[in-house]
């Protein structure tokens, strides 16, 4: 017999979402929060060896990702962006 305590232990873990598989032609959009003076200079450099990413990729330089605010990234996936990349 379960007790009080046990009962909405119970509840909890049958309303947790289960996993679902991921469709072939799903696009994931990235947004890349990059570091002027490390990862954007990476990325900078790609581009000009002519090295391509996928174009769900969009590169943010910041002045510096020490200050980068959490704030930033929650809005990102607010606006419907499917990950967050921070390079510093």
């Amino acid at each position: 017999m379960a007790t009080v305590a046990e009962a909405p232990a119970k509840e909890a873990a049958s309303s947790v979402e289960k996993p679902h598989d991921i469709p072939e032609d799903f696009k994931p959009n990235i947004l890349a929060l990059a570091c002027h003076y490390c990862a954007f200079a990476a990325a900078d450099l790609a581009g000009v060896m002519r090295l391509t990413y996928p174009t769900g990729v969009k590169v943010i330089r910041m002045p510096c990702t020490g200050r980068l605010d959490h704030i930033y990234v929650l809005r990102a996936f607010e606006k419907g962006v499917d990950g967050v990349f921070v390079a510093g």
